[in-house]
């Protein structure tokens, strides 16, 4: 058998002989269009994939029966989906673009090899089954693995091997919405690449490869398929309206980023896996059947309120008879908008393998249709459904994932509304300001940003992230006992490298330190050699735990007025000394590798 070490030998030796006569910019460019293409068709393989297992499901059941069988499938879907991640891929997959952000900044942008597909049967079968996710994360994690095992196989420098993972993060996105400038623009805003010419003309042809493997695959229909009429176009007269619905998804990120962190929260707390199914089961189980469109990602449901078929929202429902009634259909419209977030949230924290990109859209969708329906039921308003439904799905997915100029390309491109630009800006722009007042991060920065793991713009932070406090703190310090004297540390002295010396008891706890410069005066004195070394002993002016972020600790250095600080556990066990000098050596040797020419 050929050892995996020998074949990826080959491939790079393949790679070196192709390439030879190229610049790094044509073989970045050449790279590119092959992350493209890998992106493009395993979006491909997952969309099928998908549909597979939902029409296999779903197909067979009448549209004005309700289908009994959503009460289990969603507990199935995720009971396999975490059997399949527990003892198949024996490692997360879960949280895509999280763990995309993660990589970028914590594995030198390194994706372990199963993320090619691993994420793909994870997601579809999640989906298929009724979890109520979206397709978005498995597969950018899918692209972003891709991107990034074509760059180790080519022995790239980290800048480069994170220009791979971008690429194939926005070929992704772009071959599953067939979106060629979404998938750029959300690697800009979202995984925040630099914007250069050495970095946007590789991002650019993965987008167009993938896209290209897409349309040619499906077809170049767009996702939701709508066409907007003359009634459906902007009016000026209609901005007061847009303003209303962008604070109103504003209101609704809101409740869409709480509920999904109180709900992840009480997942984490059961520590039985027996009882999430359980838990997850009957929740999801009830909600679906009650509300068949929160049955996976929805794009049915999108289709169904833009072209303002919206008794095909009560296919399979026990309330097929009250479609026609608009007062149940506000009631109905706003249950499902609240809900979904329950499901989503239910579905990830549960196990299940998904994302939510796709329930942001729902979520928008349906609070777009909501205020649309009032105004013409309450009110008389000739209001476009289909107007208001696109504007409110870029409105709260700009607030979600804190990326207005995606949310506004994305739904331009997947229904051709580009006659929207203007109202879809404002509604994206408000729900963005009113969300970003109450909470700066989007849905997948957050936990990163409270670790210190996440990578921005400002190259100055971004360099400190790179910086690990295990890495950096030095132990090669020689430990005082309490007992000793100062003769006996005098010996110690003598082969010492440090003048800095902890002073810990009898469990390893720290309980001060002894300076050289403290002892200097009495050292060569032997009658003072009798002299307990606690009486040299001081305080250091602060102590660092362990698993403090870098950015916080250099303020205190200044704050202590020092070079050099022990650092501690929570139990104050001594583990070693963190230098000033140390951090800034690292930190500049990790600005010029974030920074450095590709």
């Amino acid at each position: 058998m050929i050892k995996i070490a020998t074949i990826q030998e080959r491939v790079y030796e393949l790679f070196l002989s192709l390439t030879r006569r190229l610049t790094n910019s044509q073989t970045m460019a050449l790279l590119a269009i092959l992350v493209g293409l890998c992106a493009g068709v395993g979006a491909y393989v997952f969309n099928t994939l998908l549909h597979f297992i939902t029409h296999s499901l779903t197909s067979w059941t009448p549209d004005d029966q309700a289908q009994w069988l959503y009460l289990v499938y969603p507990a199935i879907g995720i009971i396999l989906a975490t059997l399949f991640v527990k003892h198949i891929v024996k490692d997360g997959i879960s949280e895509g673009v999280t763990r995309v952000l993660y990589a970028m900044s914590r594995t030198d942008s390194r994706i372990k090899g199963h993320n090619c597909w691993t994420s793909i049967v994870g997601g579809a079968t999640t989906i298929g089954f009724g979890g109520s996710v979206g397709p978005e994360a498995p597969i950018v994690l899918t692209g972003a693995a891709i991107g990034s095992n074509i760059g180790k196989l080519a022995r790239l420098n980290y800048k480069n091997i994170t220009l791979l993972l971008c690429c194939g993060a926005g070929a992704a996105v772009a071959a599953v919405f067939k979106a060629p400038i979404t998938g750029v623009v959300f690697v800009l805003e979202i995984l925040m690449l630099d914007i250069t010419s050495k970095s946007i003309i590789p991002l650019l042809m993965a987008s167009m490869t993938a896209t290209i493997i897409s349309l040619s695959l499906h077809g170049f229909s767009p996702i939701i398929a709508v066409s907007l009429d003359q009634s459906d176009m902007f009016q000026v007269a209609q901005i007061p309206l847009f303003v209303l619905l962008g604070a109103f998804c504003g209101i609704m990120v809101y409740y869409f980023t709480s509920v999904n962190s109180q709900v992840g929260g009480f997942y984490k707390g059961v520590t039985s896996q027996w009882r999430k199914w359980l838990y997850a089961g009957i929740t999801l189980g009830v909600l679906i059947f009650i509300f068949p469109p929160l049955y996976g990602e929805g794009h049915n449901s999108f289709g169904a309120l833009m072209t303002g078929n919206t008794a095909e929202l009560f296919n399979h429902t026990l309330f097929h008879s009250l479609s026609e009634a608009d007062w149940f259909l506000i009631i109905y419209l706003i249950a499902i908008m609240l809900f979904k977030v329950v499901a989503m949230a239910t579905t990830n924290a549960a196990g299940g393998v998904g994302g939510t990109f796709a329930p942001s859209l729902f979520v928008g969708a349906f609070a777009g249709a909501t205020l649309a329906v009032l105004c013409r039921a309450v009110f008389g308003w000739d209001v476009s459904i289909t107007s208001f439904t696109l504007a409110g799905m870029a409105g709260v997915m700009s607030g979600v994932m804190k990326a207005p100029l995606t949310a506004i390309f994305l739904i331009a491109e997947l229904s051709n509304g580009y006659g929207l630009f203007i109202p879809l800006m404002i509604v994206s722009c408000i729900s963005f300001a009113v969300n970003y007042s109450l909470d700066r991060d989007s849905i997948y920065t957050k936990q990163l940003r409270m670790r210190g793991e996440l990578l921005t713009h400002d190259k100055d932070s971004s360099a400190f992230v790179f910086l690990r406090l295990d890495q950096l703190m030095e132990t090669d310090f020689i430990r005082l006992r309490e007992s000793l004297t100062l003769g006996d540390v005098v010996n110690i002295i003598a082969n010492a490298r440090r003048n800095i010396f902890p002073v810990v008891d009898n469990y390893g706890k720290l309980l001060g330190i002894v300076q050289l410069d403290d002892l200097r005066h009495d050292m060569f004195n032997r009658d003072k050699w009798g002299k307990p070394i606690m009486h040299y002993m001081i305080q250091p002016p602060d102590k660092i735990l362990e698993h403090e972020m870098i950015q916080s600790i250099m303020p205190r250095f200044e704050q202590a007025n020092t070079w050099m600080l022990p650092v501690v556990d929570k139990q104050n066990h001594y583990l070693g000394f963190i230098s000033k000098s140390r951090i800034l050596n690292s930190y500049r040797a990790a600005l010029g590798n974030v920074s450095q020419a590709d």
